[in-house]
């Protein structure tokens, strides 16, 4: 696979989880939502809480739509994460393509071809990982990437993050998380990319603090 070509798929995870409403970073455009009045005391709660979850699994649909095109590309698949370092995101339809996070391992396979990237060879890559992490386990809010503005709704958070460093200024607009007020696991990811593009991750039937067995990070 092309190196850049590469690159445009870390991009892609590098929230994950992970996982928005809207896409656009300005504040008039999320309905529904206000300013949260103390926003450090969020933070060390956010934290405290998303700490406690041990595993996520979970259906994802995402949704990107290319400057280029008028219509959505709608992408299905399941998304598992165990503390503190596993991740793998397993598209279905309408394409089979298969990304596992393992520690310093990264493994991307596309039908018949696989590549195998050891974390630490790139910084890049470690950056991309630290986010994803970062953002599962709930201090992507104290991180010197990005800086961040909280909102809330009677049923959500919304974090919205914004490049702080020259790596991702150059990809990213804005990075916009939606976070789940009763369990704070994250329900979406937005990404709005310098070029125009948006990816819209929504994570659903999310299974929080189950077993997931190793096998689903080694195969």
């Amino acid at each position: 696979m092309p190196q850049n070509r590469f690159h445009k798929k870390l991009h892609l995870i590098a929230a994950t989880v992970v996982l928005a409403l809207t896409h656009t970073c300005g504040f008039a455009q999320y309905n529904g939502y206000s300013a949260i009045a103390d926003e450090a005391a969020f933070k060390v709660r956010f934290a405290a809480e998303a700490s406690k979850i041990s595993s996520i699994s979970s259906d994802f649909t995402q949704e990107k739509e290319l400057m280029a095109l008028t219509e959505k590309i709608t992408s299905t698949g399941k998304f598992w994460y165990r503390k503190s370092d596993k991740i793998r995101m397993e598209y279905l339809k309408p394409f089979s393509y298969l990304i596992i996070i393992n520690g310093d391992k990264l493994t991307i396979r596309d039908h018949d071809k696989e590549n195998r990237v050891n974390v630490k060879s790139s910084k890049l890559f470690q950056q991309v990982n630290r986010i994803l992490i970062d953002c599962v386990q709930g201090s992507i809010l104290n991180s010197r990437e990005f800086s961040s503005r909280v909102f809330e709704s009677q049923r959500s958070w919304l974090i919205e993050l914004t490049p702080t460093s020259k790596t991702f200024h150059e990809l990213f607009k804005t990075i916009v998380l939606v976070v789940d007020r009763s369990s704070y696991a994250v329900d979406s990811v937005t990404m709005n990319e310098v070029a125009g593009d948006v990816t819209k991750i929504v994570f659903d039937h999310k299974k929080l603090n189950e077993p997931i067995p190793e096998t689903v990070f080694t195969r």
